[in-house]
């Protein structure tokens, strides 16, 4: 059986290939999903502190999804954007 770490780190690795290939909006779903696993993971190895923590991580990735979709989320992969 696969564990909840191993589970979490395969879905890392897809999100970073899409984030590679520049899927962002793909990539953050991704990465969403991988942290439900870590939650479950924390949870399972009663480390509460470490479950919030992740857990306010989640909720603010899912935050930046949403603003993502909304399509408020501004672009600063330039040098040139960096100075507006």
């Amino acid at each position: 059986m696969i564990s909840f770490a191993v589970l979490g780190g395969i879905l890392l690795n897809i999100g970073a290939y899409l984030t590679y290939k520049g899927q962002i909006f793909n990539a953050v779903i991704v990465y969403l999903f991988a942290d439900i696993c870590w939650i479950v993971m924390a949870y399972e190895k009663e480390d509460f502190v470490g479950a919030v923590f992740i857990i306010v991580g989640t909720l603010l990735g899912f935050l930046a999804y949403l603003k993502m979709q909304k399509g408020e989320m501004r672009k600063t992969l330039n040098k040139e954007d960096d100075a507006i």
